[in-house]
């Protein structure tokens, strides 16, 4: 071998055995054509299986979908360099918070050869900061505040608003009784239709109810009452009971889903599925309705409040939420929020 060549394989192996920091090659159109230990650490790929892959497989959808990783290489070619925080991907899907540069790669005559990429996951970081954060306790106060107003709301409509309306309901059967039937079947009509009413503020109330005993046991209660007409199961691995308001957070996206699941996709089974990741919850809801629109271009497009409010919550709480499933296919809603303790004062 020349000895000018062994520093060149020496750099090579030490990249190749960097565990901390993914560090790999693109070609200028943004194919993968190296892959270390350390990519394969973070990422969850085998070189085997990335290598020849455009490098926006590491990307949200959200992301894809606007063009940002072409965008990335178009400024790191212009100015040399780019570099940011931001989600990226898992080959599970599963979403991390990495530190990423790209670095554009010229030859002595100045033509582009490709990018160096490194990548190092601030999941861990970023969450346990997030407790020490002033905004973290802020939101932890935020949460509770909703859900004593959801009681109080609940309260009010269940002790005042509902027994009111039965009240006109019984009056309105007394009425019908006593009266030509013309006129009685125009007050049956309206007993139904305050019947309805009433059914519909019971369930808004059981709905602003928040979730008692623990996390799982009140997703358990949910869906019991909930969703008793689906085929469900609810499936967890968490270390134990998170923190109040991450418990809340994730209780209030699951039952959006789970209504939209029954409501909206027409599902007939569901699953419901938990774990203690990075510090935090990962959370899939899948069911086998009518899936998203093709083409949908987005939660604006083919949703509606519910699938932002989701979304809002789990940005709010520090983490990230998304939607996917074909036409026919039914649906998956994934996030993952930190379940870090805020430091009290």
């Amino acid at each position: 071998m020349p000895v000018h060549d062994r520093p060149h394989e020496d750099m090579t192996l030490l990249v190749q055995s960097i565990r901390d920091y993914a560090i790999f090659m693109l070609d200028p159109r943004g194919r993968i054509v190296s892959w270390n230990a350390g990519a394969q650490r973070i990422k969850g790929y085998t070189a085997e299986e990335i290598i020849g892959t455009h490098f926006s497989v590491f990307y949200p959808p959200e992301d894809t979908g606007s063009g940002k990783p072409d965008k990335e290489l178009e400024i790191a070619a212009d100015a040399g360099r780019w570099e940011e925080e931001g989600w990226r991907v898992r080959k599970d899907g599963t979403r991390f918070w990495a530190s990423v540069v790209i670095t554009a790669l010229y030859d002595g005559s100045g033509e582009l050869l490709g990018f160096g990429k490194v990548t190092r996951d601030l999941t861990e970081r970023r969450t346990m900061s997030r407790a020490l954060d002033e905004r973290g306790l802020l939101l932890a106060h935020l949460v509770q505040a909703q859900e004593r107003e959801r009681r109080r709301i609940a309260s009010d409509v269940h002790d005042d608003t509902i027994q009111a309306m039965v009240a006109v309901g019984m009056r309105l059967r007394s009425l019908a009784d006593r009266l030509p039937e013309g006129y009685a079947a125009d007050l049956r009509d309206l007993d139904d239709a305050v019947d309805a009413a009433v059914g519909r503020l019971r369930d808004l109330a059981f709905r602003l109810r928040p979730p008692g005993d623990g996390l799982i046991e009140g997703l358990r209660g949910y869906l019991e009452l909930a969703a008793a007409d689906l085929t469900y199961e609810l499936v967890h691995d968490l270390d134990g009971e998170p923190p109040a308001e991450t418990a809340i957070t994730v209780f209030r996206i699951c039952q959006e889903a789970v209504t939209n699941a029954r409501k909206h996709a027409r599902a007939r089974t569901l699953s419901v599925q938990l774990a203690a990741r990075d510090h935090g919850v990962h959370v899939r809801v899948r069911d086998d309705g009518v899936g998203l629109p093709a083409e949908s271009g987005g939660i604006a497009r083919h949703g509606h409040f519910g699938l932002l409010e989701m979304r809002e919550r789990a940005e709010t709480a520090g983490g990230w939420w998304g939607i996917s499933g074909a036409p026919g296919a039914g649906t998956t809603v994934e996030f993952w929020v930190p379940a870090v303790p805020h430091a009290q004062s």
